[in-house]
């Protein structure tokens, strides 16, 4: 009797450990101890271990790509961007070298409309052929200027006041010039007086003023004929008497002239001589041809 109570018990003792085994057992792994015959071979399916973690270990070397450079350098580059010390330094030279080449191009192009202003169909033509005497009673022609820019002035010797100050300008326009490039300039002074201003009295008194200064007078025709070529006033009266006093009106500007005899520009009382000296030396550096002779 107890060996049919033990069978007719075992299907529900069975039932109630499967109900009570945990989910994750296999089930093969507990039908071993039910069998009615042989015994079950050995379980192969083992249950899996309960994961530890596992311990990551600190990297003490940098990974380092191809190029050489750690992560870290690399992605400072990127943090930086294109865009480094050295790139800021270049487009700062080369935009100031830009800036520099612009305004010295627009500068010379203005110089270059100012002297070929006078040289187009329908202008006034400023300078022309004259035959004149300078100080020491030599022939000197507009052919004697040929080869340097000259710097002529009309004035005459009885000023009281401006022409005193502006050949004391012109001396030190001249002074400017010569020290950069030596024979390049020609002072030249031309009375608009022929009848008080011969070429003794040029002589004694341009010497007060620079020994390079070149007097030049005329007859009164000839003054006449300059003056007018060079676009100056002239009020100079004709007949005179011996001793009589009078004033002389002109104009009061230096004319420029190229090395070819073409006028170039006049520079008025606005300029200073150092500013007048570097409008000569500007053209100057424009010159292809060589200076001085």
């Amino acid at each position: 009797m107890s060996r049919s109570l033990s069978t007719a018990a075992r299907p529900l003792l069975q039932r109630s450990l499967l109900d009570a085994a945990p989910s994750r057992l296999p089930v093969a792994a507990c039908q071993r101890f039910f069998s009615t015959s042989t015994p079950a071979p050995p379980c192969q399916t083992r249950c899996p271990a309960p994961q530890r973690p596992r311990c990551i270990q600190p990297i003490h070397h940098q990974r380092r790509w191809k190029s050489g450079k750690t992560v870290e350098e690399a992605k400072s580059r990127y943090r930086t961007g294109p865009f480094s010390w050295k790139a800021g330094l270049l487009f700062v030279v080369t935009s100031g070298g830009l800036v520099w080449y612009f305004e010295h191009e627009k500068e010379r192009m203005h110089r270059k409309r100012v002297a070929e202003a006078t040289k187009g169909v329908g202008r006034p033509k400023v300078g022309g052929d004259f035959d004149l005497v300078d100080q020491d009673g030599k022939p000197f022609s507009s052919a004697d200027m040929l080869g340097q820019y000259s710097l002529v002035y009309f004035g005459f010797t009885h000023c009281p006041d401006i022409c005193p100050e502006e050949l004391d300008k012109m001396a030190r326009m001249f002074d400017l010039v010569e020290a950069e490039v030596p024979n390049g300039l020609k002072p030249i002074f031309i009375t608009c007086d022929p009848a008080r201003d011969d070429p003794k009295v040029l002589k004694s008194y341009l010497a007060e003023f620079h020994p390079s200064f070149v007097g030049l007078t005329g007859t009164y025709e000839q003054i006449k004929a300059v003056c007018k070529a060079y676009r100056v006033y002239f009020s100079t009266p004709q007949h005179v008497k011996p001793g009589q006093d009078y004033l002389v009106d002109h104009s009061i500007y230096f004319y420029l002239m190229d090395p070819q005899g073409d006028f170039v520009e006049a520079l008025g009382r606005q300029h200073s001589p150092e500013a007048a000296a570097r409008v000569i030396l500007d053209h100057m550096k424009d010159w292809k041809g060589t200076l001085g002779r």
